[in-house]
């Protein structure tokens, strides 16, 4: 058995983002539990063709470790994982990682007061506990009947199988989301034929990307503040972007434009009707592509706008009863968002799971602690997930408020913490104001940002600074210590 102060579960943009932020405030007793093999998280192990990031790369990264060399201002997938892995090092935060190390269970040791780890390589101790594995990291894997009789290949897209050859393949891709709007057209070229099936349209925008020149990024690297300034433009204009999520009526300029750019790339009425949304821009995630729409005026590729009943061993049969050959079946199929999957592996002090506290939906103080779960602290917890800008910033202000709570265990001599019922009840019942009128719940979609009882569980309902402000201060009335107050060790 193995005790660290801090326990860090997962080594994406939160795991490494609270080990860097711990590092630099002087706690240096921590560990990070990744369970594969590599850190990275989603940017590493979303590999498929086309994979890149539709928040720009200034905001997508750390405020506290500036990337002066993006290639692009929208990065691809490999730029991503090569950041974080810099960073990394250049933080010096990899001896504190241990990866191969799934965490299969995390109690609170009410008489110990510490959290007992459980992981694939032995016990692990720990006063605090940080879940940082994030709404995108387990693939959801659709039930659909007779998937598991299919003779052909199938794979998420989460999971590509890069030795699996595409060429002259029929492919069936399950799913128009986020993730298939980059795969289908880079695979369209050397498939056979390629069948979309759509249950709902996705309102899409033109991807405003474009190459960084060497001049940009000599700027970047020996004017001081010229980034900074890059950065802080990008963060007012994407905050400016949101008061359409929050007055879906603002959205109607949006979607004129989006059906423009619809009909200049499908001439195919018959298409162009399949792929036109019926719901209000924002609803669903809008996507971004300069070559989605038009991919399906390709002779290989076909749209079935209808849901899928059923799979044969060759063949997918879709709702309107037609039926599609195939030989490859790609699954963008999205994540476990509302129902993630650590849920179900941590045990707070009455010895119930997440999983059973959430029971029906996911409630959080500040989307970062629950009530009955001591020392236990979320980053992309419920309601801070953005329709408009980069989570990384949700995360840092998220970073912020657990290190002034360390802070102000350690100076009030306090060894553990959580919010009371009454703080996080009264919060979450703010956000759920804060939630009506939005697009989210007058768009008329069923979007994965709703939960089985048709909450926004996903989303913070505002602007991203009014996040950061809420989060700016500790409130240590909203808190209530949890057993014995005892000495604790100096920070080192």
């Amino acid at each position: 058995m193995t005790y660290t102060d801090v326990a860090i579960i997962g080594a994406g943009f939160g795991g490494l983002g609270a080990a860097i932020r711990l590092r630099q405030k002087g706690f240096t007793d921590f560990l990070v539990f990744e369970k594969a093999d590599e850190i990275g998280g989603t940017w590493r192990d979303n590999t498929y063709p086309g994979c890149a990031c539709d928040v720009p790369s200034h905001l997508y990264s750390f405020s506290f470790a500036l990337n002066p060399n993006w290639s692009d201002t929208f990065s691809g997938q490999q730029e991503i994982w090569d950041y974080l892995l810099k960073t990394a090092d250049h933080q010096g935060v990899r001896p504190h990682v241990r990866c191969g190390h799934a965490i299969t269970n995390a109690a609170w040791d009410e008489a110990e007061q510490q959290w007992v780890l459980q992981t694939s390589q032995g016990e692990y101790r720990a006063r605090v506990l940080i879940s940082a594995t994030g709404p995108l990291s387990e693939p959801s894997i659709p039930d659909i009947p007779g998937l598991d009789s299919f003779q052909g290949k199938v794979f998420h897209s989460a999971r590509w199988q890069h030795d699996y050859d595409l060429t002259g393949k029929n492919v069936a891709v399950v799913g128009t989301g986020a993730s298939a709007i980059q795969f289908v057209p880079a695979i369209q070229p050397k498939a056979g034929h390629v069948t979309v099936f759509q249950r709902t349209p996705a309102w899409t925008m033109r991807r405003m990307s474009r190459r960084i020149t060497k001049a940009e990024r000599f700027v970047y690297r020996h004017v001081p503040g010229a980034q900074r300034l890059t950065r802080g433009v990008l963060y007012w204009t994407r905050e400016l972007m949101g008061v359409g999520f929050f007055h879906p009526r603002v959205n109607k300029f949006g979607q004129k434009i989006a059906l423009a750019t619809l009909k200049k790339d499908v001439k195919d009425p018959v298409t162009r009707a399949k792929l036109t949304p019926k719901y209000v821009l924002g609803c669903k995630r809008v996507l971004l592509s300069n070559d989605w729409w038009p991919t399906f005026s390709k002779p290989n590729v076909s749209l079935v706008a209808s849901a899928i009943t059923h799979i044969k061993p060759d063949r997918v049969v879709a709702a309107d009863g037609s039926e599609h050959q195939a030989d490859t079946i790609i699954l963008g199929t999205g994540f476990h968002v509302t129902d993630m999957p650590v849920m179900h592996h941590i045990r707070g002090r009455d010895g119930k799971t997440l999983a059973e506290r959430w029971d029906p939906t996911m409630r959080a103080y500040l989307g970062t602690t629950v009530a009955g779960f001591p020392n236990l602290f979320f980053l992309l917890g419920p309601n801070t997930g953005l329709g408009h800008t980069s989570v990384v910033i949700q995360i840092e202000s998220q970073l912020n408020q657990i290190i002034k709570a360390l802070k102000y265990m350690r100076r009030n001599k306090i060894h553990a913490i959580e919010p009371t019922p009454d703080a996080q009840l009264r919060d979450s019942l703010e956000v759920d104001r804060k939630m009506e009128g939005t697009v989210w719940s007058t768009g008329g979609c069923q979007s994965w940002y709703l939960d089985a009882t048709g909450r926004n569980s996903t989303l913070w309902p505002g602007f991203v600074t009014t996040f950061r402000l809420r989060l700016k201060r500790f409130r240590a009335k909203d808190y209530s210590p949890v057993g014995a107050s005892r000495e604790l060790t100096p920070a080192r």
